[in-house]
């Protein structure tokens, strides 16, 4: 089969990707709830550094976030109109969900699980996931000003 679009070739025979968006900050949906306090912080340093110093993670066409939940409230409260994101094709296998480090919850919640609160409202407690990538993305500075 080619590599075409359209071809039967399944996801894990297709190269991981990520692109890079200027996502409407309406569109993104969360799938945990924010800690107030790391809330604070993380507005407090975006705010005096004038500038988000890591994109946020986001499942392709869904537009669930995926790792970034502090920094989107963050910049919804200072009042931007859109979000720096990385998009990945979630259903790859190069996007992977762990366990959040001192989570309570033993398992981490499968993507499926994780597509479907976010689409129903029902959010899991904050740090309750970590998803990461098997490859590497640039690194990609945005000032506030590019996002209002």
């Amino acid at each position: 089969m080619s590599g075409s679009p359209g071809s039967d070739r399944s996801v894990a025979d297709r190269q991981p990707s990520g692109r890079f968006e200027l996502v409407p900050i309406r569109r993104l949906r969360p799938h945990e709830e924010v800690d107030p306090e790391k809330l604070q912080e993380v507005e407090r340093e975006i705010r005096q550094a004038g500038e988000v110093r890591e994109p946020v993670l986001v499942a392709d066409s869904t537009y669930v976030i995926l790792n970034g939940h502090h920094r989107v409230e963050a910049l919804r409260r200072l009042g931007v109109l859109r979000v720096p994101a990385w998009v990945v094709d979630y259903g790859h296998p190069s996007v992977v969900v762990d366990p959040y480090p001192g989570s309570s919850f033993p398992e981490p919640p499968t993507k499926e699980d994780i597509l479907r609160r976010a689409r129903e409202g029902r959010l899991y407690p904050p740090k309750t996931s970590r998803h990461r990538l098997t490859f590497s993305l640039p690194e990609r500075i945005t000032r506030l000003d590019e996002l209002r």
